[in-house]
């Protein structure tokens, strides 16, 4: 059948209220052109993250009712580090309330001036995170990942020529090497197991140790089953295991492929290391066993985690992103290509080529969407990652808006309707203004900037 159909039923709904043109226009205005402060209420279709907002199932919501809040040596948290260690064998499983906790737990323990940490593409949090320390985000994504045009099956990989220089130069200024997957800030591309085996063995050469930041891990594992050769007749449980084989350690945000609205955490084989992670945990999140989150936060991860792995759920999130990806092309809007597993990302450098990368072509596109239908994405460009460690500014590798679908959330009229949205966008993307910002805080700004039209 060509129809890929959602592997669900859906037994509660939740109103979305329809806006007006003028009704969006005055939002915008209240909330200075930043759709990280507008209200959801006022979205009508919310794209601008995937991370905590999913659908829980009928069993996660079952395994909420049996959550056990005792404060220390729940059976909830037994049940949780059962289900991460069926997938992702590390001895030590510590959670936190939600990745960047994870983060800035793990950064805090091994950065400081003088060090650098490589990852593939750094995403804004780690990146903020590890320079409150001190030290350097280096980004070392393969040449391929920097060319939205280019369709290649595994984009989010790490130049390991460019990881092996670095380590020979300067290994010891290197505490850890991190892998994001699938590469968020490059699109939401996959990273090959061929290549997730190259970094682990330079690795093991220079004595460094090697982190995944897993958020996505299943998707990353079934663009391997479906793109990478020899893997097309081995279970998603079992590429999930290989990919982590190749580490030493990960940082996770639950609320992406665990499929939950809450929660993370970090899983270490280094005995030292974990110890100073659990002592940094009771300073800032709660108990080892459970970590800033309740019993059950722990048992819908546990479901989730299970969930996430059948290939029913994978094909449908796979092909839903891409159903997107492919009606965007179709009507000539560039994208990132391929399309990634969790998000659409369009290239709005190519889309909107009148306007300069340091006037925020991606921050245009994200209002005028909002503005033709209520529709919120997330500008990833010279907002998010143009402002430098010492106050200057320079425009980003890519200009792109991501378009983050939720699981589990909308159906394909939905997203059709975010296509005629796009449709009305394009007839008049010549007239879309450049912007500017007139208030931003020292991090991340992107949250909290205020922004106006270089017209106004």
């Amino acid at each position: 059948m060509q129809t890929i159909i959602e592997p669900f039923r859906i037994k509660s709904v939740e109103p979305i209220r329809l806006t007006t043109r003028e009704e969006r226009a005055s939002i915008l205005e209240a909330a200075h052109y930043n759709l990280f402060d507008v209200r959801s209420e006022d979205v009508m279709i919310d794209l601008l993250t995937d991370s905590g907002t999913a659908a829980m199932s009928a069993d996660q919501w079952g395994g909420v009712m049996r959550g056990d809040e005792s404060y220390a040596g729940s059976p909830s948290y037994e049940r949780f580090e059962a289900a991460v260690k069926a997938l992702m064998p590390f001895e030590h499983v510590i959670p936190t309330h939600q990745g960047r906790a994870a983060e800035r737990i793990l950064m805090g323990l091994v950065g400081g001036a003088g060090r650098v940490i490589p990852s593939n593409t750094h995403f804004d949090t780690t990146r903020a995170n590890i320079e409150a320390t001190g030290a350097e985000a280096r980004d070392l994504v393969h040449a391929d990942g920097l060319d939205p045009a280019l369709d290649r099956p595994f984009k989010g990989n790490m130049d390991l020529d460019r990881l092996e220089a670095l380590l020979d130069a300067r290994a010891a200024d290197v505490p850890l090497v991190l892998c994001t997957i699938t590469n968020n800030s490059g699109g939401g591309q996959p990273v090959s197991m061929a290549n997730l085996e190259g970094i682990g063995a330079l690795c093991r050469r220079y004595d460094v140790p090697f982190v995944l930041d897993a958020c996505r891990f299943a998707e990353n594992a079934y663009f391997i089953k479906q793109r990478e050769p020899g893997y097309a007749d081995t279970s998603v449980e079992a590429i999930v295991r290989e990919m982590f084989s190749h580490a030493d350690g990960m940082t996770m945000s639950a609320k992406k492929d665990g499929l939950v609205n809450m929660g993370g955490w970090i899983a270490l084989n280094d005995d030292a290391w974990a110890e100073a992670a659990r002592n940094q945990l009771i300073l800032t999140e709660g108990f080892p066993t459970y970590g800033g989150l309740s019993g059950r936060d722990l048992e819908a991860i546990a479901i989730g985690l299970q969930e996430v792995v059948r290939e029913d759920y994978l094909n449908y999130r796979i092909a839903s992103t891409q159903y997107l990806g492919d009606a965007l092309t179709d009507r000539g809007i560039p994208i990132v290509q391929p399309v990634g597993g969790h998000a659409v990302y369009v290239d709005a450098k190519a889309f909107l080529p009148h306007i300069p990368p340091l006037h925020y072509p991606g921050q245009s596109l994200a209002v005028a969407l909002f503005l033709a239908g209520g529709i919120r994405g997330c500008e990833i460009g010279s907002v998010m990652f143009g402002k430098q460690p010492d106050g200057s500014e320079a425009p980003a590798a890519m200009e792109l808006v991501r378009l983050a679908i939720p699981r589990r959330v909308y159906t394909q009229s939905h997203i059709d309707y975010v296509i005629e949205c796009f449709e009305e966008v394009q007839a008049q993307k010549e007239q879309l203004p450049g912007y500017r910002i007139t208030k931003e805080p020292p991090q991340l700004r992107h949250f909290t900037a205020h922004f106006a039209p270089r017209d106004a």
